[in-house]
């Protein structure tokens, strides 16, 4: 009678479950740790371990995938003159719009072209991360890696963060696109400290970086895009869920945009 009763009662978890399920509904890649914190930010309190045990329950668990492409390289060598390496990997930063990172990179996706052959093709994109809460300022996507591209997306950052009442310091690696004059005297004339990595130390530049595989990995990887503007779509829907919506450990479980709030308004 005691298994009888057990097995008829009413699921005690099944509110919980279906807030679970409507968390992930907008939050595909969020595993048990983040569905935890969002919880906690929405007022639920529950233990972690009930939460991985229902993630398993429900068949939540996120699938990884490895990095199958090859990393994109803007380095060409000196083209023009480099900068020293004024961030030297000190990355944090109480002072918002301070400290701005930068850099390159590619996303591949497949279409026939007349012939009906599969022809490999490409978009770049050059985003402005603000260290202070790692959020994307700025940046521009391109079917090439073009100077325009770069600009565009450099001009857009240093309006945003003009209201900064300490000078600027705006990083990135030492790609031939931070090499331009354009850019330097960009730089220059709103009296911008620029700071450059060291060659070949991807260390050097860790925050967007790691941004950028955390994007490929939710969205990129494992997935197959047939058009440019598919691509183009499900980059630009990211990263504004990404600045908006999904929480970081590092900014006590915000997103970038409601941590900057928040700090702003206390």
């Amino acid at each position: 009678m005691y298994w009888q009763k057990r097995f008829d009662r009413e699921n005690p978890d099944k509110k919980l479950e279906e807030k679970i399920l409507t968390i992930r509904k907008d939050n595909e890649n969020y595993g048990y740790r983040r569905l935890h914190k969002q919880l906690s930010n929405e007022g639920i309190s529950v233990n972690k371990k009930k939460i991985q045990r229902l993630v398993q329950k429900l068949g939540l668990q996120v699938i990884s995938f490895k990095r199958k492409n090859r990393k994109y390289n803007s380095y060409r060598g000196t083209t023009g003159k480099n900068s020293t390496n004024r961030i030297n990997r000190r990355f944090k930063t109480n002072i918002l719009h301070q400290k701005i990172t930068t850099d390159t990179t590619e996303f591949k996706y497949y279409e026939k072209d007349t012939k009906g052959r599969i022809v490999i093709k490409k978009i770049y994109l050059d985003p402005f991360m603000d260290l202070y809460n790692l959020e994307i300022l700025s940046y521009r996507l391109g079917p090439k890696p073009t100077a325009k591209n770069i600009m565009d997306a450099l001009n857009e950052a240093i309006i945003k963060t003009s209201d900064c009442k300490y000078r600027r310091t705006f990083h990135s690696d030492q790609g031939w696109g931070y090499q331009m004059s354009a850019y330097k005297d960009a730089l220059k004339k709103h009296k911008i400290f620029q700071s450059m990595s060291r060659k070949g130390n991807c260390l050097d530049n860790s925050p967007i970086e790691n941004f950028f595989g955390i994007l490929k990995q939710e969205i990129y990887y494992g997935k197959i895009y047939t058009s440019y503007n598919e691509l183009e779509k499900r980059i630009k829907e990211y990263i504004k869920y990404y600045n908006e919506i999904r929480i970081k450990e590092k900014l006590g479980w915000l997103s970038p945009v409601n941590y900057r709030v928040l700090r702003k308004a206390s």
